[in-house]
């Protein structure tokens, strides 16, 4: 009988590091991200700003300029990209992997119609031009749910609202038939309503098409309704992983303990939210050992000596915490 093969996965990065140039000298802050996202995957990233969510996807994918040095290996469909740089980068940004960002308005070109926008990527990616872009453009307003796509493609910006300025946006990244889209924040600046309908799109996009989603969010209530994994993020590392119903139902590090308890419960006596005292540390000013230190509650002498590494919990299930060791 052969042996099973085990799948590669679509997106393998390991041993992520950057460091910015101030200047003076190298600032990291990115300690060694290591990341697999299969096929059809939907990943959530959270933590508080600054723990180096956004920029581990802007490294990935080469668009952090010339003062940052990246190290690590980012490999798609079991090809390097990592060594890709400028015009060799151009047939994965936007084909291979998309990525969306929170605010449409600062990455939609006000001068600019919707509908030359969406061809100018249909052309780029697809190599569609004229008419027939135009009329895939509006077969892409329709697939995002705008009303009156055919109007809205002759419309500017801020003739739309934030919600479908949003919907522009997943349309533009999905041009390229990507096989990951990164939507980093998607949310954020919407209210209720249009967010559980922005989610609910993009769960139906990602059903539709098996795509893959890593979805960046300070929202755990976002990620637990869209995502099937979760790594949480501290200070440039990775302190717990694990699937969604693990993490929400067994987390272990005090930081993800820390960002549950910070969830209001509406179906509980009212009490008031906990919070996780002090903030986030500046990068290059990183306390020894454990980064969350300074704000643990659990905190020991040992746990100032050394970085923890992720030690399995269960199945599928890291964290970075001396308790697990001890335990």
């Amino acid at each position: 009988m052969s042996a099973v093969l085990p799948s590669v996965p679509l997106l393998r990065i390991r041993d992520l590091r950057v460091a910015f140039d101030d200047g003076q000298k190298q600032v990291p802050v990115l300690h060694g991200i290591d990341l697999d996202i299969a096929r059809g995957e939907s990943v959530g990233m959270v933590g508080e700003s600054g723990c180096g969510k956004s920029v581990t996807w802007l490294a990935a994918l080469g668009l952090l300029g010339p003062r940052a040095r990246v190290s690590g290996s980012v490999v798609l469909d079991g090809q390097p990209i990592d060594h890709l740089r400028g015009d060799a980068l151009a047939p994965i940004r936007g084909k291979r992997i998309a990525m969306i960002f929170q605010d449409p308005t600062s990455s939609l070109n006000p001068v600019q119609r919707i509908g030359a926008q969406l061809a100018e990527g249909l052309g780029l990616h697809r190599g569609l031009r004229g008419q027939t872009a135009r009329a895939e453009a509006l077969r892409m307003l329709d697939r995002v749910h705008i009303p009156n796509a055919a109007q809205r493609l002759d419309a500017y910006p801020h003739q739309l609202s934030g919600g479908m300025n949003q919907r522009v946006m997943i349309a533009m990244a999905l041009t390229g038939e990507p096989d990951l889209l990164v939507a980093d924040e998607p949310t954020t600046a919407l209210d209720a309503t249009i967010q559980a309908q922005i989610l609910d799109l993009l769960r139906e996009i990602q059903r539709d098409n098996g795509m893959a989603l890593a979805l960046i969010s300070h929202d755990l209530g976002v990620i637990a309704e869209v995502c099937d994994r979760v790594l949480v993020m501290y200070a440039g590392r990775v302190v717990e992983q694990a699937p969604t119903r693990s993490l929400f139902g067994q987390a272990q590090h005090p930081y993800t303990l820390g960002l549950l308890a910070a969830i209001p419960d509406f179906e509980a006596p009212p009490r008031r939210l906990a919070t996780i005292a002090g903030s986030v540390p500046e990068p290059g000013r990183l306390p020894s050992g454990c980064s969350f230190r300074p704000r643990c509650a659990k905190t020991r002498p040992s746990c100032a000596i050394a970085v923890p590494p992720l030690i399995v919990v269960s199945s599928h299930h890291r964290s970075a915490c001396l308790q697990e060791e001890l335990a």
